[in-house]
């Protein structure tokens, strides 16, 4: 990448410094003409060509220091400054046009000037044309290959001199036709063919001076926010696209956007999401610095579970055994709260304080809210000793407790964790396949209760539900 990007600041700066070599070629041939023939319109066209070499001179250092990378002064980089070459050749540009609107002027209704146009003039205007025309398709490649302002702007410059040449020559066939003809009034038609030029100028300033200060005041390029709208419309997973904003500095687009991804998806999708806008953006904007903004968006309707939920995950909390109640005055809600292990019972109460007025102002309706605290069991880990000789027996009453439900087809891998003053059991039930998950977790939780009853002293009781598909067909007996 830094070898393609040294290689095209090498091309735009030989296309700048071609331009600086045939710009002086043609000043000082056009002047030495001018002054010759006493021709304001070949004057004129010197005075526009020199314009030219200078604006060619400022290209060529813009072009220099705007390829420079982003540094520590200039954090979005240099490439205004081909904006403000632009902007310094409107000055030229001005001040060329008024000289010459002045001496036309002059000469139109002052003092008159025998003007004399020799075949050379001719000849000298016919090369101006050719090398212009050779510069400005050089120019113009370069400007388009690598999207300079600068060089386009230079390519503009040329491409106007042909038609100013021409007109200037259209002034000396004009004089010529006079002295054949003995007509001194067509030697009106030089500080005419000036004012020509001088028109051909303005119109070039006006059209350049309109993109300068748009790109140097940051507008928006016309039409362009619309064409980013559209190619993030098409993102997979691009919700919403509440703002775009572009600009344009020399030969580099700025874009940042805002767009809404599901609030409730994983951080690694609104990422994926994040870089596909940006991918889509840079497919339309080759090289362009592209910010994306993502912001959480509703998918739908949300129910009062997936609210409580997204509350809670926003302040790091977890929700389990969450259960709502019509009570016909409003609605009661009730579940378990997980907090972090090194909370004191205040805080945590504080903690529980926040999420239920949130809750509340979020859900109106919600009039009642009883929450169960606990811990979520990450500060530390537990150590369960080798020896549990002891704790082993428990496993045949366990089993036989889980049998006594029918729903059970078999109860296995019971483990005992835990030293014997806080013992943990866990162990597989096997259920059938087909049964619904609500009716599963209420077995559960009644085969807990009844361990419980019959070992008091147990600390923590984890049963893990699975279907018979997992052990193959359930017993016959069961069926």
């Amino acid at each position: 990448m830094k070898m393609q990007e040294l290689s095209a600041s090498a091309d735009k700066r030989a296309a700048a410094l071609r331009s600086v070599v045939g710009a002086v070629f043609i000043t000082a041939l056009k002047l030495v003409t001018g002054l010759v023939t006493g021709s304001l319109g070949i004057l004129s066209e010197a005075a526009h060509s020199g314009l030219d070499l200078v604006a060619a001179g400022i290209t060529y250092f813009s072009v220099r220091i705007s390829d420079k990378p982003a540094d520590a002064s200039h954090p979005y980089g240099h490439q205004k400054f081909e904006n403000f070459s632009a902007f310094l050749e409107i000055g030229l540009l001005l001040a060329t046009c008024g000289w010459i609107v002045y001496e036309a002027l002059h000469r139109l209704f002052g003092h008159p000037v025998k003007v004399q146009a020799p075949l050379a003039a001719f000849g000298v205007m016919a090369l101006s044309i050719t090398v212009d025309f050779l510069r400005s398709r050089d120019l113009k490649r370069a400007a388009i290959k690598y999207n300079s302002q600068a060089l386009e702007a230079d390519a503009l410059h040329f491409s106007t001199d042909i038609w100013s040449s021409s007109v200037v020559i259209l002034g000396l066939v004009m004089i010529r036709a006079g002295d054949r003809f003995g007509s001194p009034q067509l030697q009106m038609a030089d500080p005419l063919a000036a004012l020509g030029v001088a028109m051909i100028i303005a119109v070039v300033t006006v059209r350049l001076g309109r993109r300068t200060v748009a790109a140097l005041l940051d507008a928006a390029p016309a039409g362009l926010p619309e064409r980013i709208r559209e190619t993030l419309a098409g993102v997979q997973g691009v919700m919403a696209i509440d703002r775009v904003r572009a600009r344009h500095a020399g030969n580099q687009y700025f874009v940042d956007a805002n767009i809404g991804v599901e609030r409730d998806a994983p951080f690694e999708h609104v990422k994926s999401v994040s870089d596909a806008a940006r991918a889509a953006i840079l497919k339309l904007l080759p090289g362009a610095d592209v910010l994306i903004h993502s912001e959480p968006r509703s998918a739908g309707v949300e129910n009062l579970f997936e609210t409580v939920k997204r509350l809670a995950a926003r302040r790091r909390l977890a929700v389990h055994d969450l259960a709502v109640y019509d009570t016909g005055r409003g609605v009661a809600l009730g579940f378990h709260l997980e907090v972090a292990d090194n909370l004191t019972l205040e805080a945590a109460h504080q903690a529980v304080s926040e999420l239920e007025a949130e809750i509340q102002r979020e859900v109106p309706q919600v009039t009642a809210i009883n929450i169960h605290i606990e811990n979520d069991g990450t500060a530390q880990i537990h150590r369960s000793p080798a020896n549990v000789a002891e704790l082993a027996a428990w496993q045949q009453p366990l089993i036989a407790i889980a049998r006594e439900f029918p729903e059970v087809l078999d109860c296995h891998q019971v483990t005992i964790l835990g030293a014997a003053d806080h013992p943990s059991i866990t162990c597989h039930c096997v259920f059938r396949g087909e049964m619904p998950i609500q009716r599963v977790h209420d077995i559960t939780s009644r085969i807990e209760t009844r361990f419980r009853q019959a070992f008091p002293q147990l600390y923590r009781v984890t049963i893990h539900p699975e279907p018979h598909t997992e052990l193959g067909p359930p017993p016959a007996e069961s069926l």
